[in-house]
């Protein structure tokens, strides 16, 4: 082959892998702009017709009956906020632990991949087969809804991504750390505690954040659990009232002031889940 050829083959080679990357940079740009566009248009919906509604009626007086000229979220708010952190609280010492296990413990035993799988199902599994799987077994059998149902079902959520988490931050630590700890004459427990876990604390909170993200905005598993209230409570063991329960119930109707505190709520939970996202970004970046 003569050095002419040789060049005019790598030429077409070199214009053809600049063809290909232009394209591919095209397409990445498109579907970039295709999602930034829904995105923009479902905040700038969400602050323009939530927005208008706030006012201190909205923390401070209970869900109206329809047509009624007053009336906030102050039963719906604060329903959220005792079962979403009672959840978080009870979910992620088990998710934490069950990471630890499996990065540190069970990376070639059959109980890890059992666990893992399992996590994987929970993982992936829609909200509302959760709700319907805790309504059976708590609902049904104490034959009454409550924030109690609400809490454990919104803790199953709330467990396999802290577990996920956790494992895979802990599994990013290099294994000299370990070996070093070791070497010191540390035991293991020792070692998880004070080396591992501390330094993968920020992931490991960064997964609790978005745990807490995701939960706060769930509809589904509540409808079948803690169902609603009309009236402030603070009884665990009666129907609690949400936000994102009363958004749905309030959106649905025809009444006008049920509407706009129902994308009042969307504002809100909307503002809320931002600032954990952000929140656990700048901490996943700071790790770093």
């Amino acid at each position: 082959m003569s050095l002419a050829s040789f060049d005019a083959g790598r030429l077409a080679m070199h214009r053809r892998r600049k063809m290909v990357n232009a394209i591919a940079l095209t397409l990445s740009l498109a579907a970039m702009a295709f999602g930034l566009v829904w995105l923009i248009w479902i905040l700038f919906e969400t602050v323009r017709l939530g927005i208008g509604g706030l006012a201190l009626s909205v923390f401070t007086e209970m869900t109206p009956p329809p047509l009624a000229q007053t009336g906030g979220l102050a039963n719906a708010i604060f329903g959220s906020i005792v079962m979403v952190s009672l959840a978080t609280a009870l979910g992620t010492p088990v998710g934490v632990l069950a990471g630890i296990y499996l990065a540190e413990y069970g990376q070639r035993g059959w109980l890890g991949a059992v666990t893992r799988f399992i996590n994987d199902i929970l993982l992936s599994a829609p909200s509302i087969v959760i709700g319907l799987f805790i309504y059976a077994v708590v609902v049904a059998q104490v034959k009454s809804f409550s924030a109690i149902a609400g809490i454990l079902a919104l803790a199953l959520i709330v467990i396999p991504v802290v577990i996920r988490t956790t494992e895979n931050m802990l599994v990013l630590i290099p294994n000299s750390l370990r070996e070093a700890a070791y070497a010191l004459g540390t035991p293991k427990w020792k070692v998880i505690m004070s080396v591992t876990l501390k330094a993968s604390r920020a992931g490991v909170i960064t997964g609790v954040l978005l745990a807490l993200a995701r939960i706060a905005g769930e509809t589904a598993p509540l409808l079948f659990t803690a169902l609603s209230n009309q009236f402030w409570t603070s009884d665990l063991t009666q129907p609690m009232a949400s936000l994102p329960v009363t958004i749905f119930k309030f959106a649905m109707s025809p009444y006008e002031n049920w509407q706009k505190l129902a994308w009042t709520g969307v504002f809100l939970i909307t503002l809320g889940v931002l600032a954990l996202n952000i929140l656990a970004r700048v901490l996943f970046r700071n790790k770093h």
